[in-house]
C-alpha cells in the first residue's frame, strides 16, 4: 500500500505536482513559485486507524478509498517516528487485557515536535470504572515512551485522561510559539511544512504595520506569528474549540494585539458594512481599525462571493489554500482590484495530489 511512499520518489511527485499547478494557473501571470519541501518521511502529525480483530490478534487497517479494500498496517511511513512507537507499543500491551481491547474498533493518534502524544481510543461499548482503572495504568506504562494522555469514547461518552489536548512548540525564524492542538480540531497535520508556511508569511508582511484581518483563523496558528508584525491583530473563526484554543495560544505567548472572535466570516462582512451588529463585537470598534491586510485560510470551498467582495477591500491579500481549483476561482475574480506578488507551494501532503498554496496579492 505504501510502495509509492519512498524518499527516492519526493522529487518526481514535487516536480509533477508543481507542473499540475503551473497548468492550473496558465491565466494568471505568475511569479516564479517558491517551492517548500517536506520531510520525505515521518511528517505528519496526525493518523487514524480501524482496528482489526482476528481470533487472538489485533492489528491496524486502512481503506483503499477507491476500491475500499483493507490493507494491514503494521507501521506507517507517513506518520511520525512517536506515533510509530506508539501503534506497536499501545497494541501489543492490550492485546491479552480484555476490558481494554474488547469492542475497540478505532485509535487516533495526535503528536507533535514538542514530543507529546494524545491517543483516542474508540469503542461500540460503554466504558466502565473498570476500563477506567485499566486505561490509567495503560497510560502510565505509554508514559515510559512519550508524555501522553488517553481519551476514551463511547457513544454519548467521552473519558479524558488527563487532558483532551496537546501543546505543540513550533519554531518561526529562531522564536518558539506555542500551540494547544486539542483532539478532534482542526491543526495543520504537517508541522515542519506548517514552520515553512508560518515563516513565508512573516518575512512577507515584515514592516508592514497596521492592522492584520484573519478570517478562519483556527486555533490562531497564523495570528499568532504573525502578530510582531503588526499594530493589532483581528481573527474569526466559527468553530467554538478553535476559539477557545487561541484564546488560550495568546496567553501563552504572551502576546496583547491579537484578539479573536467567534463569528462566521460572512457576519464579520456584515459587520464591517454596518449592515448588523453583533454582540459578539461588543467592545470592538471596527471603524477604528486600518484595514490594510487580509488573510484567509478558508475550507476546501473556498470565499464565497461575499467574502472575496470583503477581501478585495484590503490593501493585501494572504490567500493559503489547500484547494487549487476554487483558489483559481477566486483569483479570477480578485486579479480583477489585485495582482499577485508572490506565489508559493507548500509540499503539506507528500506523496498525494493534494496541494496546498500561498498568495499574496497587492492592490493595483
Amino acid at each position: 500500500m505504501f510502495s509509492h511512499i519512498h524518499p527516492d520518489n519526493y522529487q518526481q511527485q514535487l516536480d509533477e505536482k508543481q507542473q499540475s499547478i503551473a497548468e492550473i494557473f496558465a491565466q494568471f501571470e505568475l511569479p516564479a513559485f517558491e517551492i517548500f519541501t517536506s520531510p520525505t518521511l515521518h511528517y505528519r502529525q496526525r493518523a487514524e486507524f480501524r482496528v482489526w480483530h482476528e481470533g487472538e490478534d489485533l492489528y491496524y487497517i486502512m481503506f483503499n478509498s477507491e476500491t475500499k479494500e483493507k490493507f494491514r498496517v503494521d507501521d506507517f511511513p507517513v506518520a511520525s517516528k512517536l506515533i510509530n512507537q506508539f501503534m506497536s507499543a499501545l497494541l501489543d500491551d492490550i492485546k491479552d487485557k480484555p476490558v481494554l481491547r474488547q469492542r475497540l474498533f478505532q485509535v487516533d493518534f495526535l503528536s507533535t515536535l514538542s514530543g507529546e502524544v494524545l491517543v483516542s481510543l474508540l469503542y461500540h461499548k460503554q466504558l466502565d470504572d473498570e476500563w477506567i482503572t485499566q486505561a490509567t495504568a495503560l497510560k502510565a506504562r505509554l508514559s515510559a515512551i512519550a508524555p501522553v494522555d488517553i481519551i476514551g469514547r463511547a457513544r454519548k461518552q467521552k473519558v479524558v485522561l488527563d487532558k483532551d489536548f496537546v501543546m505543540e512548540a513550533l519554531n518561526v525564524d529562531g522564536k518558539t510559539f506555542q500551540y494547544q492542538q486539542v483532539e478532534n480540531s482542526f491543526t495543520q497535520p504537517n508541522a515542519k511544512v506548517n514552520e515553512k508556511m508560518l515563516l513565508w508569511t512573516q518575512q512577507a508582511t515584515k514592516n508592514l504595520g497596521g492592522d492584520l484581518i484573519e478570517l478562519y483563523c483556527g486555533n490562531g496558528n497564523f495570528s499568532i506569528a504573525l502578530a510582531e508584525n503588526f499594530d493589532r491583530v483581528l481573527g474569526t473563526e466559527i468553530s467554538k474549540s478553535s476559539v477557545k484554543s487561541a484564546q488560550i495560544n495568546i496567553a501563552a505567548n504572551n502576546l496583547k494585539n491579537v484578539d479573536i472572535v467567534r463569528m462566521a466570516s460572512e457576519d464579520f462582512s456584515q459587520a464591517m458594512n454596518g449592515e448588523r451588529v453583533f454582540r459578539r463585537l461588543e467592545g470592538f470598534d471596527l471603524t477604528s481599525y486600518n484595514y490594510q491586510t487580509v488573510l484567509v485560510d478558508p475550507p476546501r470551498a473556498g470565499l464565497d462571493p461575499d467574502s472575496v467582495e470583503l477581501v478585495s477591500r484590503f490593501e493585501r491579500i494572504i490567500y493559503i489554500s489547500c484547494n487549487p481549483e476554487t483558489l483559481r476561482d477566486n483569483l479570477t475574480e480578485l486579479t480583477k482590484t489585485h495582482k499577485i506578488e508572490h506565489f508559493a507551494l507548500f509540499d503539506q501532503f507528500p506523496y498525494t495530489h493534494h496541494v496546498e498554496t500561498g498568495v499574496i496579492l497587492s492592490r493595483l
